[in-house]
């Protein structure tokens, strides 16, 4: 049985939206449904520009009285600014939230309050409100499992397909107009996917973020971020699987998840048609 490990996401920061008006006002911003979401319920959705770029990733923890919003701690300043622009005569109420977030994966955590991830269950459990205890590495439990934070390891303007959100369940693609939606529904419907974050795994030290990956001699793409032996790269899915991939001296192997392959592989097949 797998060991329970815990960490304070202290790269997280909560916002608080409530009033009458606070589902009717994000439903119309952000990627995620939120008409339906239930109090104990956690989604995972986004902000984009009107262009249908990525700006930040957000978990919405459902409460009684309104919704937690869960963001970029760095850019939470920015976040309320541009929610308070946003607002104009809705009736919602928005402001910070201090109570930290926790991460918590392997065994099931004990206590009330727990989430499963909505993007995989295999990331485990978040919560607010918990005490920040812990010393697990969630961002290298994150790596291992080849999911992007789109914040971190987004080095140039990503759309959210880009960062694998659509196979995540942060686009509801059934809800009315968001922000950035027609971007969005065209690039899914339309079956104009030419990028995705996938992991490389390699021997040796982390390769330096914004490293081009070459398929012979073919630009594939561009690392993002990683660790000692895996990193999470920006790929052309024209070019990268199947390939011989270097970065720099070293060679590299696509790795690809169980939850990305299906899409990875319909899509390269899409792209040599």
């Amino acid at each position: 049985m797998a060991d329970l490990s815990l960490a304070p996401l202290l790269d997280r920061a909560l916002i608080r939206l409530s009033g009458p008006d606070w589902r009717s006002f994000l439903q119309g911003l952000i990627t995620q449904d939120v008409e339906t979401l239930q109090a104990g319920e956690l989604r995972y959705g986004a902000l984009l520009t009107p262009q249908g770029r990525l700006r930040w990733d957000l978990f919405l923890y459902g409460e009684a009285d309104g919704v937690a919003v869960e963001v970029p701690a760095g850019a939470r300043e920015e976040i309320l600014q541009t929610l308070t622009l946003y607002r104009l005569r809705a009736k919602v109420e928005i402001a910070r939230d201090e109570r930290p977030v926790l991460a918590a994966w392997g065994a099931t955590p004990e206590g009330e309050g727990w989430c499963v991830d909505p993007r995989l269950a295999t990331l485990g459990w978040r919560r607010v409100g918990a005490e920040p205890v812990g010393d697990g590495d969630y961002r290298a439990h994150r790596l291992n499992l080849g999911v992007a934070d789109p914040v971190e390891d987004g080095i140039e303007p990503l759309y959210p397909i880009d960062a694998n959100l659509d196979l995540l369940n942060g686009i509801d693609f059934r809800k009315g107009c968001f922000v950035g939606q027609e971007t969005t529904s065209r690039m899914k419907r339309r079956g104009q996917i030419r990028n995705r974050i996938a992991p490389l795994a390699y021997e040796g030290a982390q390769i330096e973020p914004g490293v081009e990956v070459m398929a012979g001699d073919l630009r594939a793409g561009r690392v993002l971020s990683g660790k000692a032996g895996r990193s999470l790269a920006l790929l052309r899915i024209d070019r990268a699987p199947g390939a011989e991939l270097r970065a720099v001296d070293r060679t590299v192997a696509l790795d690809v998840p169980l939850w990305l392959a299906a899409a990875f592989a319909m899509e390269k097949a899409q792209a040599g048609a």
